[in-house]
Order: structure tokens, then sequence, then C-alpha cells
């Protein structure tokens, strides 16, 4: 798929495939490991839940450094060791002698996804135009995207096998990764002249990129919950569709994210990302409170969340400017991982203690202040640049700033 007549010198096909290759792999270990861990290590599920966990915690702390490095023009090696990353946490994966090093190889395969995907992102919008930045992140979002939806059936279909060959299969994909870097030609040049050394706070985490990072992290929360107890809720509450219900919410969440990513061009991150929650609220209350609508809202949760990352990459940009794309958006999407790593012991502990319907209102609720958060810290700030616009001047769109080169 093209993405622009500008993006010709930038291998965005061979990025895309590479991202998809390493989330496939952790997509397959999120599937394996709660069945891996107790037959192996005798762990239960707080050991099981950490091993998928901390593999997030790793991909929160390193995106926004793997996209500082991509911003001063090292994206292709970067890229690269995300790859070589995520196959030496496969073999980690093969050969874990016991749990403490299952979880470092955790790490490793985190820190090679967050690289992936954080380092080739701005490596792909560095030539976007501005008239079509929403729509390239949003796709080029769904190579991560699906490869987490794939990963699992994969691991799946290579589980009959037995758990060797889906650990072999998750080495193989993290050096098919580096391998498509390796083998393009030339280089990315540096959006910005910055040192690859932080030395000041914003050089981290630049001013305007925690609001909507907020707003991002508070959707992901809902899809945590999702991920971590939708089945078991269906399954407990004998409401039914827990075999293929996880699917429809995929489903509906890769074809809203593939159809409708242009709508954060046409209307504006801030009501793309305002109707988008609202709608994955919509959807995780009906979960929680119907059973014959109960489905209905997987799909309205999934088609809610799909926008979320392309919105926010609009927002984020917009308030951060174009110097330093990778670092903006890796900080922003680093809340997305935080709020999965918050939502499934937060959501186990109420469902266990309460009720699972409990758990998804409490994700309804945090939907609903990521629409606070839309609405007012965002909404405030663009009233405020509008206002800033030189008299005579048309104001610039919110979303749409212009694209350096």
């Amino acid at each position: 798929m093209a993405i622009s007549s500008t993006a010709v010198h930038v291998p965005v096909r061979r990025l895309w495939i590479a991202v998809l290759c390493g989330y496939l792999a952790l997509g397959a270990t999120l599937q394996a490991l709660p069945t891996f861990v107790p037959l192996r290590f005798g762990g239960g599920a707080l050991a099981s839940g950490t091993a998928v966990g901390v593999a997030f915690l790793a991909i929160a702390l390193v995106r926004p450094f793997a996209g500082r490095f991509a911003d001063a023009g090292r994206a292709r090696p970067v890229v690269m060791l995300g790859g070589v990353l995520g196959a030496l946490g496969g073999l980690g994966h093969l050969w874990a002698p016991n749990f403490t090093v299952l979880i470092v190889a955790r790490l490793l395969m985190g820190a090679g996804e967050a690289a992936l995907f954080s380092g080739a992102l701005p490596w792909v919008l560095a030539t976007a135009p501005a008239t079509r930045r929403g729509r390239v992140a949003g796709w080029f979002g769904l190579s991560m995207w699906g490869g987490l939806a794939a990963g699992p059936l994969l691991a799946t279909a290579l589980a009959a096998s037995g758990f060797t060959a889906v650990w072999t299969a998750v080495v193989v994909l993290g050096l098919v990764a580096a391998a498509l870097v390796f083998t393009t030609r030339g280089r990315p040049a540096p959006i910005s002249e910055i040192s690859l050394v932080p030395r000041r706070w914003s050089d981290i985490v630049p001013p305007g990129a925690s609001s909507p990072g907020l707003a991002f992290g508070l959707s992901s929360y809902g899809y945590g919950t999702v991920a971590a107890l939708l089945v078991l809720h269906l399954r407990t509450d004998a409401i039914g569709t827990d075999s293929y219900a996880l699917a429809v919410f995929a489903a509906a969440f890769l074809l809203n994210r593939a159809a409708s990513s242009p709508a954060v061009d046409r209307f504006g991150g801030r009501a793309v990302a305002a109707v988008s929650v609202l709608t994955e609220a919509i959807g995780l209350t009906l979960i929680a409170t119907t059973h014959t609508l109960a489905l209905f809202g997987v799909v309205l949760a999934g088609a809610g969340v799909a926008l979320m990352y392309p919105a926010t990459v609009a927002i984020t940009l917009d308030r951060t400017g174009v110097l330093r794309p990778g670092t903006s958006v890796g900080v922003m999407t680093s809340f997305w991982d935080v709020g999965i790593m918050v939502a499934g012991p937060l959501g186990g502990a109420i469902a266990a203690g309460f009720s699972y319907p409990l758990a998804f209102l409490l994700a309804a609720a945090s939907s609903l202040f990521s629409l606070v958060v839309i609405t007012t810290v965002l909404h405030s700030h663009a009233h405020r640049e509008a206002s800033a616009e030189p008299a005579g001047q048309p104001a610039r769109p919110a979303s749409s700033p212009s694209m350096g080169r």
C-alpha cells in the first residue's frame, strides 16, 4: 500500500512487515505464557500475570529513548536492534532454567518491541505530508495491532507441537524483522539536530506529550481489562460467546482502524478521540450490564479503541511540533503500555473481590476520564494556540501541523 508519493525513499512496506513480525512474536507469547509458566515453573496466576505484564513495563520505559535515537537519524540501527532483542528474548523463553531468567527474557523482548515500533514510526512519518499524517500513523500502527491480534492464533496453532515450536517461531520472527531492516539501502536523515544523550527531563518527555498520553493511557485501561477479563467474565456469568469474543473485538478494532484512520485528518485528532472514548465507554458499560447486548458492547469497545492511536498521535505532534516526533510519540505511547499493565492486576483484583461487571464499569469510567482530558485540557490548549495566531492569519488546524522535512 502506497503511503505517499513523497515516501518513495522510505522502506515503508519493509518496515511495516518488520514490525508485524515483532508483534506477532509478542502476541504469541501472550497466548502461551499463562499455560507455560504453571507447567514449567509451577507458578500460578500471579506469576503468569507478572511474566506477561513485565514486558509492557520494558516497552513503556524504552519507547521514548528509541524514539529519540530515531529522531537523531539512528532509526535503522534502532529497528534492527529491536528485532535482535526480540530474538534473544525468544531464546530466553526457550532455554530459561528458572522463572528469573524468564523475566529477564521478557524484559529483553519488551525492549525489542519498543525499539522496533518507536524506531520505525518516525522514519515513516518523516516524509508523510501533514494532511495525511493521521492515516499514515493509523495504517502503520496496524503492523503492531495486526501482530498482537494474529500472534495468539499463531501460538495456538503451534502449541499442538509443544512450547518449543512456539518459542522457536518467536526467535525466527525477531531475526526476520532484523534482517528486513538490515537489507534496506541507505539511512534515514536526522529529523532534528539533537544529542543522543538526554540532558534535561524535557529531552525525555517533551512538553505537550503528557496530556495526550494521559488520554491515551486512560483509554488503554479499557483495552487491558478486555484482554485480561473478557473471556472469564463471559464464561463465569454464563453469557456465552466467550470462545470468540476476543476475535470479535480484534475484528472490530482492525476494521475500524483500517477504514476510518483518514477521519483524523479530516475532522481533527481531538474530535475523533472524543467520539472514540465515548464509544468505548458505552461498549464497556454494555459488557458490564447486559447479557443480550454484551457482544455488541465488545464490538463498540473494539471500534472505539481503534482510532485513539492515530488521533492522539495527531494531537501530540500538534502540541510538541515536528522536530522530535519519535520522542514525543514514544512518550505518548508509553502511557498506553502503562494503562494495559495496570488494568490486568487491578481489574483482576476487583473481579475477584467484588464482581466482573464492576471491573468493566471501572474500565468504562476510565474511558470517561479520558474524555474529560480530551474536552478540557487538550481543548483549552487548542484555544490558547488559536488565540496566539498573528492577527489576520488563519488559525492553524490543531491536528494538521506543517511537516518538517
